[in-house]
């Protein structure tokens, strides 16, 4: 009897030192990965506290391979062989205890884990499947911490490497996760227990990682990425690694679509390839899973058309591997909407993010393609894309897909003025994406809207004057009010719904309540194809076919032009019609076309006089000057307010000409001459209409540190450093001829080293 209780005590101790050699591996994995949780809180601050558990059950993979631990078929067994070897890793004394207590915590953890991995059903899987995925930057978004994890696994997975949860951490008190580091398998070395263990080494101290935070409007946002590895890829090794294993399981799971989901993930990937039946074509049910589909939510696409949309971007991205493009897709796997943004977009909006246009003209007219713009507006007043695509429909669920997916590619800078048509939809999909920006109505559409409606009105022509009167000839709020409503009862349109609408939202489009407002030089009453990039180009009758086969043709067009008007802007003197030191200073400092909207300004102060002070508060005083206006009757008198500080030679006119057109009216530059000031104030020079300014365009990641394994990277520099080249070459003949022959022995030094490794 006390041989066999002898036998059964050694067998239970065994059974007991198995178990602590796993809990070993456990702990010291954990530990391993866990090294730089103390950084992390602190930069999160007292409101944040690391979770560990995080790394086991949310992480998915605590850096661990499979084969590591001889752990075959997720059975927790150890390979008898391993036994001896780690018997020296085991804590003593008190150690031992403490040890036994974390067991069965790290045991319920991983069984749970386990759980999860045979059940999860993630809805999103779906979404980043295929090749071809765009390496993270700093600012690319995600609807949440599980989209942000597949993207970067499915990432990793194409090029041939694992990735694991390095660290994460939670609020205070909370189990809601706050951020996280994603990092390559093979990141950090053997810990000193570890150094004598059999098994084989797959740490190399990577440092390639992706760096995770929670930021407002529940989003995930990267704000930290390290490309470069310091070993070579695996593809074969990496493919039985937990966290792909567990993307292909997923993957072939059902996917359910979720109803409680408002706004649908932006999808950050490049598709590798269109699918004709995937991408709605309109003309063939083949292989369709059932009857009902719902057209409605599909992008209307004719035969080809979907070929013709994968060609365009494959063509483009061989000359251009900045260029850029999104698709979403429904829930039966059908294009919706397509976004795209050449690198020239991107850069060029950095000089030009004040004021953006979002023309939906193509769609409100019903044209042959429901084609969608972002214009901005250059140094020459002249109109720029900021990307484009096709849209479904003009839901809020679709407008807001759209602007965070562009917001997205601008690296989450939202404009300062955003211009659009009149629609509750995109209004609320405006509001929820870019809540600090100034949201306004294109006040030509609004205005001829209303005289559409009122087109039946007996005295039009008469209708037509008052109405322009009344919105562009009021410069303080309760003119414009009693100007309407004289209006509306003169005309006894007052019951007319259409018009009570517009009233309503008259702070979005009645210049006089947006005199804050920075607009760029658009007109207040604006003309139609100034917000149309694509105007003269696209009629309603033009094809898809059409369009992409003029596109990139126009848009060179658009680059020679602007090209051509910043050489003759550069070498080239403006012509004077005042003797004015005003016109004279910005000749030399404006673009042609913006100095001689200016110059309109200068020539006009011949009609201001009569400047009478009429309220002063230390060095802050008011003036009333009286302009003639020349255009109508001489006996046609008008008075402005203009308030001048004289500590800093500030000058603001209530005709708020400034926030509109973007340079100083008459009235001010009198009152500016009036008070002894020669040259207009720094102040009122805006960069944006400078011809000296050096604009590169080609996107800004906002470090000059390259990656060298990178070769977007590579573009992005040795395009940048050509354009300076370029630049300077520009400015005078001799300028060039030095520059076209550094770029001829260039040219044979490169080669040359390609020579070398034939």
């Amino acid at each position: 009897m006390i041989e066999l209780q002898g036998t059964l005590i050694f067998i239970c101790c065994l059974l007991v030192l198995k178990l602590l050699i796993l809990v070993v591996h456990l702990t010291l994995q954990i530990e391993e990965g866990s090294q730089n949780s103390e950084q992390i809180l602190e930069e999160e601050g007292d409101d944040l506290e690391f979770d560990s558990n995080d790394l086991e059950i949310e992480g998915d993979d605590p850096g661990i391979d499979d084969n590591d631990l001889g752990i075959e078929d997720n059975n927790l067994e150890l390979e008898d062989k391993n036994l001896e070897n780690e018997r020296h890793d085991l804590p003593e004394g008190n150690d031992l205890e403490d040890n036994c207590e974390q067991l069965f915590d790290i045991e319920y953890h991983v069984l749970e884990n386990n759980r999860d991995d045979a059940t999860v059903e993630d809805v999103r899987n779906g979404d980043f499947l295929g090749k071809d995925y765009p390496p993270p930057f700093v600012g690319m978004e995600f609807e949440s911490y599980d989209d942000a994890y597949n993207y970067y696994n499915c990432y990793a997975k194409d090029l041939g490497f694992a990735i694991r949860v390095k660290s994460s951490w939670t609020k205070r008190n909370s189990k809601e996760k706050r951020g996280a580091v994603l990092c390559c398998n093979c990141e950090g070395f053997k810990t000193s227990k570890e150094v004598h263990s059999r098994r084989k080494e797959t740490r190399t101290g990577c440092l390639a990682m992706l760096r995770l935070r929670l930021v407002e409007s529940n989003r995930w946002r990267v704000d930290e990425v390290k490309l470069e590895h310091n070993h070579l890829f695996d593809p074969e090794r990496a493919q039985n690694s937990k966290s792909h294993k567990k993307m292909d399981a997923g993957a072939k799971r059902k996917v359910e679509p979720t109803v409680d989901v408002e706004v649908r993930t932006i999808k950050l990937y490049r598709t590798a390839a269109v699918d004709p039946l995937g991408y709605g074509s309109t003309n063939s049910n083949e292989g369709e899973s059932s009857q009902h589909v719902d057209r409605s939510k599909r992008l209307k696409l004719k035969k080809g058309d979907a070929q013709i949309i994968h060609n365009y971007f494959c063509q483009v991205q061989l000359t251009n591997p900045n260029f850029f493009y999104l698709m979403d897709l429904n829930d039966e796997g059908f294009l919706r909407n397509v976004f795209w943004i050449h690198y020239r977009s991107r850069a060029a909006y950095g000089y030009f993010s004040d004021v953006v246009i979002f023309d939906t003209t193509c769609l409100l007219n019903k044209y042959e393609i429901p084609l969608f713009a972002f214009v901005g507006v250059n140094q020459h007043g002249q109109s720029i894309l900021l990307g484009c695509g096709l849209l479904v429909d003009e839901t809020f669920e679709t407008y807001t897909w759209l602007f965070r997916a562009w917001l997205t590619c601008m690296l989450g800078r939202p404009p300062q003025t955003i211009i659009t048509d009149q629609c509750k939809a995109m209004q609320g999909a405006i509001a929820e994406v870019f809540p600090r920006a100034h949201h306004r109505f294109c006040l030509s559409r609004v205005a001829h809207k209303i005289l559409d409606n009122l087109g039946m009105l007996q005295d039009y022509e008469g209708f037509q004057r008052t109405l322009n009167m009344t919105i562009n000839d009021s410069l303080k709020v309760d003119e414009f009010e009693m100007a309407w409503e004289d209006m509306i009862q003169r005309f006894g349109i007052a019951d007319n719904e259409w018009l009570r609408t517009c009233y309503e939202d008259r702070e979005r489009w009645v210049p006089v309540y947006s005199k804050d407002t920075s607009f760029a030089g658009i007109s207040t009453f604006l003309k139609d194809e100034s917000t149309q990039f694509f105007n003269g180009y696209v009629s309603q009758q033009t094809t898809l076919k059409e369009f992409f086969d003029m596109n990139e043709l126009v848009l060179q067009k658009k680059y020679q032009k602007e090209a051509l008007d910043d050489f003759e802007s550069r070498n080239s003197s403006p012509i004077l019609r005042t003797g004015s030191f005003f016109e004279l200073q910005l000749s030399r400092v404006y673009t042609n076309e913006i100095f001689r909207r200016f110059q309109d300004e200068v020539v006009m102060m011949s009609s201001c006089f009569g400047i009478t002070q009429v309220h002063a508060s230390g060095p802050l005083v008011t003036y009333v000057i009286k302009e003639r206006q020349v255009e109508e009757s001489s006996r046609d008198i008008k008075n402005f307010e203009v308030m001048y500080d004289k500590r800093g030679a500030e000058v603001r006119c209530i005709c708020s000409c400034f926030n509109f057109k973007g340079y100083l009216c008459r009235h001010a530059l009198c009152i500016l001459n009036y008070n002894g000031v020669e040259e207009v104030p720094p102040l009122y020079i805006l960069a944006r209409w400078r011809k000296d300014l050096k604009r590169f365009y080609v996107p800004d990641g906002g470090s000059n540190n390259v990656d060298i394994a990178n070769p977007v990277q590579w573009f992005d520099h040795l395009y940048r450093r050509a354009m300076q080249v370029v630049e300077e070459g520009m400015i005078s003949q001799d300028r060039y001829m030095v520059a076209w022959q550094a770029f001829k022995e260039s040219l044979n030094k490169v080669r040359l080293v390609a020579e070398k490794h034939l």
